[in-house]
């Protein structure tokens, strides 16, 4: 078995590098557009760079290196640079998912596509794999037009969605709501935290462990890929205060309407996972089991990289 990662740099790329390279008989070769920033970590890891918006080079790539997997986590996730930058979005997250479905399809490679909670409306959460999409924002319609594209692929393909990662990567800018939250509350900073929108928050370890079982077995199809635990953020905020000894005082809890944003937010998904539990032995942590191991992974990540 031959693994190709698309956005091995990102957050799930980074987890699923590390979890790809523990398998035996599993060969990985990580691609993302720019450096690799694992170089440091994973000296020996396979990497090249790959520009999934380039038919050519795709193709090129892919018939190089010839895996039998594809595991496609790059894409434009911002929600809001989507709806600002309508031909970017769609250049990243449709075009590229075209070249791929394309690729993989003429080479019988197996291809897991990542897609995410936000193709639903938001009004009926949490949602089970046959739910009605209905995008209230142009990253849902652009992720939506990317799944229809792979469903009509002459290849083999699973879809494996999922709702509001979290997580620690290394040399990574983004943040998360976890380290959002502990970050902000740790500077003694007021945040303002919505509680009229719910979610079921995703440890990046389970997301890439699904993904992981999707490609293992070659499933077909969609698959739902998050927690059970249907939390709005307000939620997740005291949690976070709560690990880590913080001042909860600080969170004040807000409806979606404080905020000015380009893009509407679905206000209640969440997923049923009991697909994924069922068909691959799917099972993720709980918030609580996941704000600990980001814990100790964001002091692992200190020390690796100090301040200055």
């Amino acid at each position: 078995m031959k693994v190709l990662l698309t956005g091995s740099n990102g957050l799930l790329g980074q987890k699923l590098v590390a979890l790809l390279r523990e398998q035996p008989g599993v060969a990985l070769v990580a691609t993302s557009r720019g450096p690799n920033r694992l170089a440091d970590l994973y000296p020996d890891l396979p990497y090249r760079t790959m520009d999934v918006t380039n038919a050519a080079q795709v193709q090129l790539l892919l018939a190089q290196e010839q895996p039998t997997h594809v595991i496609h986590t790059a894409a434009m996730t911002n929600v809001d640079e989507c709806e600002l930058n309508h031909a970017a979005c769609w250049l990243q997250n449709v075009t590229a998912v075209a070249n791929l479905a394309d690729a993989c399809a003429q080479h019988d490679i197996h291809l897991t596509h990542l897609s995410t909670d936000f193709v639903f409306s938001g009004e009926a959460g949490p949602l089970a794999e046959d739910a009605v999409p209905a995008p209230i924002n142009f990253y849902g319609e652009s992720k939506l037009a990317a799944e229809q594209l792979v469903q009509a692929s002459a290849g083999r393909w699973a879809i494996a969605r999922t709702v509001l990662v979290y997580g620690v990567a290394h040399h990574y800018g983004r943040t998360n709501l976890v380290l959002w939250v502990r970050d902000s509350l740790l500077a003694g900073k007021p945040i303002k935290v919505v509680s009229d929108q719910w979610r079921t928050p995703t440890l990046a370890e389970d997301l890439a462990q699904g993904c992981w079982l999707l490609a293992r077995q070659a499933a077909q199809g969609v698959y739902h890929l998050s927690s059970d635990e249907l939390l709005t953020p307000y939620a997740m905020a005291l949690r976070v205060a709560a690990h880590f000894g913080l001042n909860a005082g600080l969170i004040e809890k807000v409806d979606a309407s404080t905020f000015s944003q380009p893009a509407r937010r679905p206000a209640r998904t969440g997923f049923l996972i009991g697909k994924a539990q069922r068909d691959l032995g799917y099972q993720p942590h709980t918030f609580a089991e996941g704000i600990a191991l980001v814990s100790a992974q964001s002091d692992a990540e200190s020390k690796k990289n100090p301040p200055g």
